[in-house]
């Protein structure tokens, strides 16, 4: 059986639209729409109900959901150990966010590499819907994340809580005059929820990002603010080229770790200790920013969005 079709198939199941499923596989809708048309063929059986509200996967559909996953699962294990490099005995494949590859994914890799230096890394980015199908799938075993998705054969663990930070790039910004040049960056729906209610002079810049902490290399060279990850923005802040917004409230963000339940168990264990020694490290310079903010404010406090009564009231 062809994977390209099992591969089309979980890709128009989990959007439910072959539009949506045909700009994920970069192909075109009439590609996806021939693909599914040659597996219904080769089952049988449609699989999907088509509608003009989209489409749902017919009771065979539903069925197959699960051997089509288990397809593409063996499938990728066997193309990663037959692709593991001469020399190597194992391969490592990761998955992250973009903001939490710098200061966390490089250097899990560099730990791991470390310890097992007879593991082939493979890495892999993308937002949490697609890094979870690629657990689900086997295309990678291991996930960074903001909002991890509870799924049979994968496991979580809260790794550190991120704070976003108001950062501007330049220096004596004020809270109160950033509103034509303020990026709003979606941070998910807890975050929008309380910067709407916190901030609503900054709820419609003009100007909304879903690109997480590459914000920052847009805002740098601009005359611009944005909310960033401390951990992320600490670099730029010490160079000078982005600065604290004074009495600007931070929030938290979780960062989770993902795992396959088949990890190899030396594999997991050495990320496991990895992340252990990486996070405490992050989390002081983390506490520095932070106390970096709190020195501008003038009582000497950081407000937390979410956690504030009467701001700016």
């Amino acid at each position: 059986m062809d994977i390209t079709l099992i591969r089309s198939f979980l890709e128009v199941a989990a959007t439910g639209s072959f539009v949506h499923a045909a700009d994920r596989l970069f192909v075109t809708q009439s590609a996806v729409s021939q693909r599914i048309l040659r597996l219904e063929e080769q089952l049988g059986r449609p699989l999907f109900a088509r509608s003009k509200a989209g489409v749902s996967l017919t009771p065979a559909g539903r069925e197959f959901e699960s051997y089509a996953l288990s397809l593409i699962k063996i499938w990728e294990e066997a193309r990663q150990q037959i692709a593991v490099p001469e020399g190597f005995s194992k391969t490592l494949s990761i998955g992250a966010q973009y903001s939490l590859w710098p200061r966390l994914g490089f250097r899990l890799i560099d730990s791991v590499v470390k310890e097992m230096p007879d593991v082939s890394i493979r890495a892999e980015i993308g937002l949490p819907d697609r890094l979870t199908r690629y657990l689900l799938e086997g295309v990678i075993q291991f996930a960074l994340m903001y909002t991890p998705q509870l799924r049979p054969g994968l496991r979580t663990k809260e790794l550190l809580s991120e704070e976003l930070i108001l950062c501007a790039s330049w220096s004596g910004a004020s809270i109160d005059t950033l509103s034509t040049r303020y990026i709003m960056v979606d941070w998910g729906a807890e975050f929008v929820q309380a910067h709407a209610l916190h901030l609503p002079n900054l709820t419609n810049p003009g100007m909304t990002f879903s690109l997480g902490a590459m914000t920052a290399e847009f805002i740098r060279s601009r005359k611009m603010a944005a909310y960033l990850p401390a951990r992320y923005a600490r670099r730029f802040l010490d160079d000078g080229s982005l600065h604290l917004v004074p009495e600007a409230p931070t929030f938290s963000h979780p960062a989770w770790a993902v795992w396959r339940d088949d990890l190899d168990p030396k594999l997991s264990v050495a990320i496991e200790n990895a992340l252990s020694a990486i996070v405490d490290e992050i989390e002081k310079g983390k506490d520095e920013v932070l106390k970096d903010l709190a020195d501008l404010n003038e009582d000497g406090e950081v407000a937390v969005l979410g956690q504030i009564e009467n701001w700016m009231e």
